[in-house]
């Protein structure tokens, strides 16, 4: 990796792509510091850091947005409305017709999804800067202080426009930033923003690390060492898990027109391990955060009995049912999202109508039921992995419930991992065409 780096500041026109970048990440981050008008920055951090725990909604979006959530700054929904709303149109690609055929009209029809996209991402975008606005109207600290500062009057729907424009208008600008990214730049733009926003918490953890550490070194020097250590082994095993693939072989009959021979070529079709990515997570720890995010609003249970104290008690984030239902969603979410992206049935008929075949497999529905049956037991083998990977926070949460603060695990290493090297990759086919002879040399 970091020798791909190195050759490619060699070359003056990737160089300039990866300033690009480096620029658009800096904007961003900078974005993420200032804050929003008529907001309390330290009344709303001091509320953050209370209730923005346990794995419910706002913990989730504060460490996808890198702390920005918590500092109530113009970057606070960073690029989550556009995640979310590229989510929903990949599954009403396969839900609706009418979007399954602007799909597979090609480039047209990818175009006019992206601004539909562009619409839902708006439309959410309104939608959760409402939400966290009246989230911002129940912010006190220990003293009473409200974290908005005019609560009455027609100062008070003022504030409320201005602050409801300047998270969306954030997120907007967060959103043309990738975009920008994905044009000038290196690597996907959306992607490269939340690697950013991910990548702000590691030294937050390092800071809470140090902090134990200096308060019981007799304990938290070996966990912190060990943590470290752990890490950097978690993230080699991802890497490998993300290279890893199934290969089917593929024969290509032979055929005869006129004196020529074409055909009788054997290749593969390459199935990743860890073909549907962070997808699954994302879809479960949604999932999972709906009880938290439901008592954030409605309050604490006021009894230690009856069916809303089991019902939280359940879905407490250090609880051995949350960890087990959490491991189960995670698999059910990877089946269905390779469901949708691989379709057996679709490949075996493409393979016959190329003269193309598996040895030993005959065409047609014993063909599909082969695929469908190493579909199965790769996904099977990815979804155990992804699933390893995300409870492993929840488990260093129930062993010391001071490492529940800590990001830098599980998803968030698994997704800035997955940017790393899909941006190594960019940058190697980047150096493969400019080192390119061509047929003239």
């Amino acid at each position: 990796m970091f020798q791909t780096l190195k050759k490619a500041w060699g070359v003056p026109e990737i160089r300039k792509k990866l300033l690009y970048t480096l620029l658009m990440i800096l904007i961003f981050r900078f974005g993420s510091a200032v804050t929003v008008p008529f907001l309390d920055s330290e009344v709303v951090g001091s509320w953050m850091k209370t209730n923005a725990t346990d794995g419910n909604f706002l913990e989730y979006l504060n460490i996808l947005t890198g702390g920005a959530l918590s500092q109530a700054t113009i970057f606070s929904l960073s690029i989550t409305p556009f995640i979310n709303a590229s989510i929903i149109m990949q599954l009403l690609t396969f839900a609706l017709p009418p979007l399954e055929r602007l799909r597979d009209e090609g480039e047209e029809g990818r175009k006019k999804i992206e601004k539909i996209t562009s619409f839902v991402a708006m439309a959410l975008a309104f939608f959760m800067a409402y939400a966290y606005y009246v989230t911002l109207t129940r912010m006190e600290d220990e003293n009473g202080n409200p974290a908005i500062r005019f609560t009455e009057g027609w100062e008070k729907y003022l504030s409320a426009a201005v602050i409801i424009l300047c998270f969306v208008a954030g997120a907007s600008l967060v959103v043309w930033m990738g975009n920008r990214i994905s044009d000038k730049g290196i690597g996907n733009g959306v992607s490269m923003i939340l690697f950013a926003g991910i990548a702000a918490r590691f030294p937050v953890d390092a800071g809470v690390l140090v902090e134990l550490t200096k308060s019981k070194p007799e304990k938290y020097l070996f966990v912190s060492i060990g943590y470290l250590v752990f890490v950097i082994f978690e993230i080699g095993f991802i890497v490998f898990m993300n290279e890893a693939e199934r290969r089917i072989p593929i024969q290509y009959a032979k055929r005869v027109v006129g004196r020529k021979q074409f055909g009788g070529q054997k290749s593969h079709i390459p199935i990743k391990i860890c073909m549907s990515g962070v997808m699954p997570i994302i879809f479960a720890m949604s999932f999972m955060a709906l009880p938290q995010t439901i008592q954030l609003f409605a309050g604490e249970p006021t009894k230690t009995s009856g069916f809303y104290y089991h019902f939280m008690n359940f879905f407490n984030r250090t609880s051995w049912t949350y960890a087990i239902l959490y491991f189960i969603l995670i698999i059910a979410f990877n089946y269905f999202y390779v469901s949708l992206q691989y379709n057996p049935i679709e490949i075996a008929n493409n393979l016959r109508q190329s003269n193309g075949g598996i040895p030993g497999i005959r065409p047609g529905k014993p063909t599909s039921d082969y695929i469908a049956k190493v579909l199965s037991k790769i996904t099977l083998v990815g979804a155990f992995f992804l699933a390893i990977i995300a409870i492993i926070p929840i488990f260093m949460a129930m062993a010391d419930a001071n490492l529940q603060s800590l990001s830098m695990g599980g998803t968030t290493i698994l997704i800035c991992v997955s940017v790393a090297l899909e941006t190594t990759r960019t940058l190697e086919s980047h150096l493969m065409m400019r080192h390119h002879k061509g047929f003239l040399s």
